[in-house]
């Protein structure tokens, strides 16, 4: 009786084991999931304007510096660069502000599945890497051709299309092969961008809706 009490309980040893197996499994999992959930993919390269640490293209070189981020899918971005983007390049241009702009994706739930937004994003930032002095022009054609929200938005063959248009041709296989395509949400991320468009002055976010932080941005660059 006392030795079958002592024997060994291998089937519970084998249950345990089982279950310790499956757990590190599903933990190996779970930490795939988030690096895939968490990377930025392949990094573009920097320039003499373009900062790819911090996705950001400079113009001008003015003491204050303003930071724009925009989401090439978001309404109320085309309608602040309809309003302010010239001002903002003048102000550049004459020195008054260093002018960053920011392209990036939060929008994509709003294209029917086809992430407009990170592709929009990630055309820009091709056209960034080879064709930098064309970037404005690329902004605001796509700004034009903007797609309404819940539809597919433009096809990579139609954003290569409008890169050649501003001029920009080396960047229309970066564009079609997706490349950056995981660029926009990262950025994102990185800047904690909920809304766009996003205003920071000296590095402080302004609050669009507030009439003295509006204040303090067109008293800047007007």
């Amino acid at each position: 009786m006392a030795a079958a009490k002592s024997s060994t309980n291998w089937f519970a040893i084998g249950i345990s084991i089982a279950v310790v197996v499956v757990l590190v499994a599903l933990g190996g999992v779970v930490v795939w999931l988030n690096n895939q959930a968490t990377d930025a993919g392949p990094a573009p390269k920097s320039s003499d304007t373009f900062n790819a640490e911090t996705g950001a293209v400079s113009f001008g070189d003015g003491k204050d510096t303003v930071d724009v981020f925009v989401d090439f899918q978001c309404p109320a971005c085309n309608a602040f660069e309809g309003q302010y983007g010239e001002t903002l390049e003048t102000a550049a241009a004459d020195g008054k502000i260093t002018l960053n702009y920011h392209p990036i994706a939060i929008l994509d739930r709003y294209s029917m599945g086809t992430e407009y937004s990170s592709r929009s994003a990630a055309a820009a930032v091709c056209v960034l890497e080879s064709n930098e002095d064309k970037y404005l022009d690329f902004a605001k054609i796509l700004f034009e051709n903007q797609p309404a929200e819940n539809t597919t938005g433009l096809t990579n063959e139609q954003l290569a299309e409008f890169a050649t248009q501003a001029g920009a041709d080396k960047a229309a296989t970066c564009i079609t092969d997706e490349k950056y395509k995981k660029y926009g949400s990262a950025q994102a991320k990185k800047h904690n961008i909920g809304s766009t468009p996003t205003v920071d002055i000296n590095g402080e976010r302004l609050n669009l809706q507030d009439p003295t932080d509006m204040k303090r941005f067109t008293d800047l660059i007007g």
